[in-house]
């Protein structure tokens, strides 16, 4: 599956989630605010309309956009990734590395991995020399490639970095005007969130999307082209940590997500210094369960 029809599929589902705080005949967003609320292109958005307008989603005339019904789960499009494409490369990259298949300072033979991961060589190399920026790899002296791998240094500073961008987002969204998509987002992800505490005995394994989407809507209101970057690596490792270490996952799971609810009280309340102390609480908590699931590896 094509990177840019992973990102189509998930934006439809985002906007499947907004609709859903919507009531019936209601009038839709423009695009702009729909692309912002999905963090893609106008592109993808109309392509988005389009096929809600192919299921009776809404109706669709000029710049008017009407919600005719509430979208049911069986609207929503499946997103798992599959194997063998070159769009996917940066998250197939990150989980072999993060799957600890091979230890840090170990070389890099760019012609085994672009037959590994089915990608030209230059194109795996261009891939390489962007990750560099993030500490992961770095060119070797004699030519070639080096994995420095994820060590306990790197997530400390992984961390703390995150730290600074997501407190900082945090202070955005408690500023946002009350039109602004992130409100309908944090109302959506308010009801997933106490649908799986109200579920946590036996769907606490579905947490890790859940965390997902709730960093990627908080984070979704800065508009940096310096940060976008950062932030997609950041999402794809605190993702995978939680399937690094399965012990009292139940607990960790509905710990965290009443530290989301508490968040979301607080942005909703327009309490912008409870927001931040609630987020600094669970910014904590989420590096303690990185280095725990490191020294669970022996890699801390």
């Amino acid at each position: 599956m094509a990177r840019s029809d992973t990102r189509f599929r998930e934006a439809y589902n985002q906007i499947l989630d907004y609709c859903g705080t919507l009531p019936p005949s209601a009038a839709m967003p423009s695009e702009t605010r729909l692309a912002e609320l999905a963090g893609v292109s106008r592109t993808i958005i109309r392509r988005c309309l389009a096929r809600m307008e192919e299921e009776e989603l809404l109706a669709w005339s000029g710049r008017e956009k009407l919600l005719l019904r509430a979208p049911r789960a069986s609207d929503r499009i499946d997103v798992q990734k599959q194997a063998g494409g070159t769009g996917d490369l940066e998250q197939r990259f990150l989980d072999w590395v993060l799957r600890f298949d091979v230890p840090a300072g170990t070389p890099l033979s760019v012609a085994e991995l672009s037959r590994n991961f089915g990608v030209p060589q230059h194109e795996l190399k261009e891939f390489l020399a962007g990750l560099s920026r993030f500490g992961l790899v770095s060119r070797r002296p004699q030519g070639g490639w080096m994995l420095l791998g994820f060590t306990r240094d790197f997530a400390i500073e992984l961390s703390d970095f995150r730290c600074v961008l997501e407190l900082n987002a945090v202070a955005r969204v408690a500023e946002a005007p009350v039109d602004h998509p992130v409100w309908a987002a944090l109302a959506a992800l308010r009801e997933a969130h106490l649908r799986l505490q109200r579920e946590i005995e036996t769907d606490f394994h579905e947490f890790s999307k859940l965390d997902e989407r709730f960093h990627q809507a908080i984070s979704s209101v800065v508009k940096n082209r310096f940060t976008a970057e950062f932030q997609k690596v950041i999402s794809l490792i605190f993702h995978y940590h939680y399937m690094w270490d399965k012990t009292e996952e139940k607990a960790r799971n509905a710990a965290a997500i009443g530290e989301h609810l508490a968040i979301i009280d607080a942005l909703e309340a327009r309490d912008a210094e409870a927001a931040q102390e609630a987020a600094k609480r669970h910014l904590r908590t989420s590096k303690t369960t990185l280095l725990s699931s490191l020294r669970h590896h022996e890699l801390a």
